[in-house]
């Protein structure tokens, strides 16, 4: 098989691989935040740049709230064949990030989050152009 017949990241089977694993990761990355959120409440804000909250009942509160979040993205995608909720999600999430930046004094974590969210929802999108699909996913009339 020559190099220019050879299946790769560039054909509509690569690219629906590595937006699926995109998209896992992702979930991943929100459902990791979500367990330091939940269960290391305490050092992750500490690591973050962060004082000791207290109370712990809203950084917990936002742990659990990754947990929705990661569901909703591999549901949308698994189900629907959609991204359209994950690049809202984190398009949201850049706003207010940078927003809290420009408003408060905030440690390294906010506007690195921020980026990172930015990035997330670029790579998403931009391989969801590149096959040629919408954010929302195909639609209910399109096979499986």
């Amino acid at each position: 098989m020559s190099p220019a017949t050879r299946p790769g990241l560039t054909t509509a089977a690569g690219l629906a691989t590595l937006e699926r694993a995109l998209v896992v990761l992702i979930a991943v990355h929100s459902l990791v935040v979500g367990l330091f959120l939940v269960f290391a409440t305490d050092w992750g804000a500490r690591f973050g740049g962060f004082p000791s909250p207290v109370p712990l009942f809203f950084p917990r509160q936002a742990g659990a709230f990754h947990f929705v979040v990661a569901a909703i993205y591999l549901v949308e995608y698994l189900h629907h064949r959609g991204v359209g909720l994950l690049v809202m999600t984190k398009s949201i999430a850049v706003v207010f990030l940078f927003l809290t930046v420009l408003l408060d004094s905030v440690p390294w974590v906010v506007p690195l989050s921020g980026v990172g969210d930015g990035l997330m929802a670029v790579a998403v999108a931009l391989l969801r152009r590149a096959r040629g699909l919408p954010l929302l996913g195909p639609g209910p009339w399109a096979r499986p």
